[in-house]
């Protein structure tokens, strides 16, 4: 969680947010705290200025009235006369207008203030804040003069806009954390989407699909160059791939000659143990060879060709195949299939060599005088044998290459089961081995089938090719 990026953003945006709040609310309270008089006057003069355009002129152009929504005040006016007045003047400083305080409001102003801006004046021990704001009309100039008590701007500003000022910053504090929070958390998400698809995408590549490239039209700008690092690569992997499977692939193709070559010259010598001996060391060569060549073969799968293949016929074909070999170990090889369809997508050659390495692996193993059990049926294909099986800890090496089992009878290199691993994952399909007291079973599936607990080739990324 602590390298979370989608918690980064988002712990950005509280800490944001609480400090917006906290400036939201300390700016107000430093302004009413510490320069409460220059908000007050600065209030006082837009509020004066609101009741200079409510002032109403009679057919001779004098002052009369104000306007109906600030005559609706009135009763301010009239219940607080001790408080809170206002009066017109006109350029010789007479009262044309004047609120229901009377010009007794006013007596301590004398001879009357036509200098436009704020003021302080007393009356009756109480401070009053006054604002004068001239204006014209018909040519002539007025003066329009607002008071207030100091005491009742202070009661107004506790009771009132404090309060209301301090609900309205909790309230917009809520919304700005609720909906703005929202909106980044769908925000993250939509924009995560890309990388979370870019992550499925990566996990599905393997070395059987290192043609596969992570697509970077929606990529955030931020995370491309990333992603062409990454592809860049692959591309340096997938060629080192290409050329290790080529080298191994042209070494088995130029090692075959040779040994065929040695191979008849040794059978031209006269018969004798160092004939017979030159002539096992040549065979296993030439087997090893050939596996090699399997093996790289097996690893490419455009070298695949799938198609409808039935499994009980071919498992048949293999044990036919196998036949002599399992009479000289004296092992006796049985095969069943079921009633239900046995239809795989397979290629039909490769199907065989993965049937023929595991029944070759279990006649190996057998001892003689025991059966070598084949079953086929519509999902599964299970070899057991009757020998002496394989450690637990060992399970986990069987399609490992070069992995050779202590029992068995021949001096192959070990690369027959990491063969039938290959062909399996070229086809998806799921080969495992288990301990089968006694002997080993190797069942080999379709990957919807479940499959027991143990050591497993695991299943490979789907019909991807054709042999």
């Amino acid at each position: 969680m602590p390298n979370s990026l989608s918690l980064r953003v988002l712990l950005a945006y509280v800490v944001g947010v609480t400090l917006s709040i906290l400036l939201m609310i300390l700016v107000p309270l430093m302004l009413t705290t510490y320069r409460s008089d220059l908000l007050l006057e600065a209030d006082l003069t837009e509020y004066t200025r609101d009741l200079v355009e409510a002032v109403r002129f009679d057919d001779m152009g004098v002052p009369d009235r104000l306007a109906a929504s600030e005559d609706g005040d009135r009763w301010i006016y009239e219940s607080l006369k001790e408080e809170t007045a206002y009066r017109v003047l006109d350029e010789s400083g007479r009262t044309v207008l004047v609120s229901p305080a009377g010009e007794e409001f006013w007596s301590t102003v004398e001879p009357p203030r036509l200098a436009p801006g704020n003021f302080n004046l007393e009356r009756g021990g109480v401070q009053m804040h006054s604002v004068i704001e001239p204006f014209e009309h018909g040519g002539r100039t007025w003066y329009f003069q607002f008071a207030a008590s100091t005491r009742m701007l202070g009661f107004i500003y506790q009771e009132f806009t404090l309060p209301f000022m301090g609900a309205g910053v909790a309230i917009f504090s809520v919304v700005l954390l609720v909906v703005f929070g929202i909106c980044a958390y769908i925000t993250l998400g939509y924009t995560l989407r890309p990388l979370r698809k870019l992550s499925e995408s990566a996990t599905s590549i393997s070395p059987r699909t290192l043609h596969a490239r992570l697509r970077t039209e929606a990529v955030p700008s931020e995370i491309a160059p990333l992603v062409h690092s990454f592809n860049r690569a692959l591309d340096r992997l997938e060629h080192g791939y290409r050329v290790q499977q080529e080298f191994l692939a042209t070494a088995a193709h130029e090692l075959k000659t040779p040994l065929a070559l040695i191979r008849a010259q040794v059978e031209l010598r006269e018969e004798g143990e160092d004939r017979d001996s030159l002539l096992g060391d040549v065979e296993h060569m030439a087997r090893q060879v050939q596996q090699l060549l399997l093996l790289a073969e097996a690893s490419e799968v455009q070298n695949y060709d799938f198609a409808t293949t039935d499994v009980q016929k071919v498992a048949q074909d293999v044990a036919a195949h196998l036949q002599r070999m399992a009479e000289a170990a004296h092992v006796h090889v049985t095969l069943s299939a079921s009633a239900s369809v046995t239809q795989w997508r397979a290629d039909r050659g490769a199907l065989f060599t993965l049937l023929k390495n595991l029944l070759e692996n279990a006649i190996q193993h057998a001892p003689r005088g025991t059966e070598v059990r084949v079953e086929v049926d519509a999902a599964t294909v299970t070899v057991r044998d009757s020998g002496p099986g394989v450690d637990p800890q060992q399970l986990s090496q069987m399609f490992s290459r070069f992995w050779r089992g202590a029992h068995r009878r021949d001096q192959g290199a070990g690369l027959g089961l990491a063969i039938c691993r290959e062909i399996a994952l070229a086809h998806g399909w799921a080969l495992s081995a288990h301990r089968a007291d006694p002997g080993l079973l190797l069942r080999l599936s379709v990957p919807d089938q479940p499959r027991p607990a143990s050591s497993s080739a695991g299943p490979g990324p789907g019909n991807i090719g054709s042999p």
